[in-house]
């Protein structure tokens, strides 16, 4: 089954993210298992030309659990490879895409949308990338000239559960196209929280 295309209306994809229809009922390990093996079995599903390896990775957002700067490693909860073909650099672009969720609260294509909307009608990415850099004052933990620590290209994902504040868990995909990686979890969130309320 082939994915939408996902809104580039930052108010929309916004809208939409902190709504009852993303929200989870309760979130715990038996959620994000679900929520990960339903991803993976979604990914595999995709079509030939939009399949790709991807690496999936849900982790909580805890004070020890490696918020961004905090030191500490993530707590991951659930992480799986879809096929063979992912590589180290998956995992790098998982991190940094958890970053920006928590760090901002929204998802990592929203935060690319949100800064693409303050450039002109059609940026080009490195624009958007050098505008992201500039407005959050984001500097590089290496010395080069793009912020390795964050990352704002779709499939990293808020996880938010009724009646807690904030972002409780993140959930990443990393190997298709941003767009792709973004919907295939925006779409697998809603299905998940639908099959809560039955």
């Amino acid at each position: 089954m082939a994915l939408a295309a996902p809104s580039t209306d930052p108010a929309v994809l916004i809208a939409q993210e902190t709504s009852d229809e993303y929200t989870f009922r309760s979130f715990t390990t038996d959620t994000a298992w679900q929520l990960g093996t339903a991803l993976r079995t979604r990914l595999l599903a995709l079509p030939a030309g939009r399949r790709k390896p991807a690496l999936i990775s849900i982790a909580l957002a805890t004070a020890t659990g490696g918020g961004s700067g905090s030191g500490s490693p993530p707590h991951v909860i659930f992480q799986s490879a879809t096929e063979s073909g992912t590589v180290p650099d998956n995992e790098n672009w998982v991190r940094r895409k958890r970053n920006t969720v928590l760090r901002w609260g929204l998802s990592s294509w929203a935060m690319r949308m949100k800064t693409a909307a303050g450039l002109s009608a059609l940026p080009a990415a490195d624009e958007i990338e050098a505008a992201f850099v500039k407005k959050y004052s984001l500097a590089s933990a290496n010395g080069g000239a793009v912020a390795d620590e964050y990352a704002i290209h779709g499939g990293g994902y808020p996880v938010r559960v009724r009646g807690v504040e904030g972002v409780v868990a993140v959930v990443v995909v990393s190997g298709l196209k941003q767009e792709d990686d973004h919907e295939v979890v925006a779409e697998t969130v809603r299905d998940i929280v639908a099959s809560q309320e039955k």
